[in-house]
């Protein structure tokens, strides 16, 4: 799918409200407002944009790991067993994002589940289903888990994230997040659609919205969007090989160079995995996410630094975290 024009009202509407979307009653009008155009004509683009795949929502993405448990994991998959295998772990409900990655561990996926215990146990469904055992990387310590870059103009680097202030959740703030990582209606009062579903008071829906996003429990409230169906098809994991001592320096600097659009150390497992600092790039071209790759091999917290590049080839499935079981 070809990528959207830079003038186009389209990309504008998306560069502008991949966070922060207005949490008012009324957003979408909101957003028309300041676009220029009218609240219908949001709702239609966004409903097309949805259609046609280059969106997953409208809602939020929920920091890893917070009302729920994560991890990011992988196995190494026989070419003839690719698709078989990939229906499998695809199949799982907690199951949000899985790829194909030029890799002997291929198949890279991110399992979400509300406990530890349940997503224990779909990892075992896993591995008892395709006889392969799973590569489990928890995540240790997010540098950058944003991933809400703009679509057009010069690449900026996306800062450091902040640590989440956990006192601000409440156990009645599970279904509010596990619908904003389904996605919100396109009608013109969703927070009061969604209000209606939970039972709860409009005010008070969009008021636990922004205390959840102001405490980075969070991360992004906006559209959500698919980067390979809009043109951003070059998607590598650059994964690096270093003491402990040097991670956190070394995160640091890697999460500000302009396009890394994700930073973060994972568990390591000895002698199967011995990668523990991680980042996303995300580029329309190869030739161009090798650019943003030279720039972070040029910092002297990475210099001379073993790494290995796992450019993604399919992606099978995208969708929002399982928070709780429905």
């Amino acid at each position: 799918m070809t990528e959207l024009s830079p003038d186009c009202l389209d990309t504008r509407l998306l560069d502008e409200f991949q966070r922060d979307l207005p949490l008012v009653p009324r957003p979408f009008a909101a957003m028309a407002e300041a676009l220029g155009t009218t609240e219908a004509d949001v709702l239609d683009r966004l409903e097309r944009l949805q259609d046609c795949g280059r969106i997953s929502r409208v809602g939020a993405t929920c920091r890893p790991n917070t009302a729920g448990a994560s991890t990011l994991a992988a196995l190494a998959i026989p070419e003839d067993r690719i698709e078989e295998v990939a229906a499998i772990v695809g199949a799982e409900p907690g199951v949000n994002h899985s790829y194909l990655r030029e890799d002997r561990w291929n198949l890279w996926f991110v399992a979400t589940a509300p406990s530890e215990d349940e997503l224990a146990a779909s990892l075992a469904r896993i591995e008892e289903a395709s006889g392969l055992p799973v590569l489990s990387l928890p995540l240790v310590r997010p540098f950058n888990i944003d991933l809400g870059f703009r679509l057009r103009g010069p690449r900026q680097p996306l800062g450091l994230d902040r640590a989440p202030d956990m006192k601000v959740l409440r156990e009645d703030d599970r279904p509010l997040m596990q619908a904003l990582s389904e996605g919100l209606d396109l009608v013109p009062a969703p927070f009061a659609a969604l209000a209606a579903r939970l039972g709860r008071e409009e005010a008070e829906v969009i008021a636990r919205v922004h205390a959840l996003a102001e405490a980075r429990i969070l991360t992004r409230v906006g559209v959500i969007v698919r980067h390979r169906a809009l043109g951003w098809a070059a998607n590598a994991m650059v994964v690096w090989q270093l003491p402990e001592q040097a991670i956190e320096a070394a995160g640091r600097a890697l999460a500000q160079v302009p396009g890394v659009t994700l930073c973060y150390q994972r568990r390591l497992v000895p002698g199967v995995w011995d990668w523990p600092l991680f980042c996303m790039i995300h580029a329309r071209s190869r030739p161009e996410a090798m650019e943003v790759l030279d720039r972070a091999r040029a910092l002297p917290e990475l210099a001379e630094i073993p790494h290995k590049i796992l450019f993604s080839t399919r992606c099978f499935k995208q969708r929002g975290a399982l928070i709780e079981a429905a």
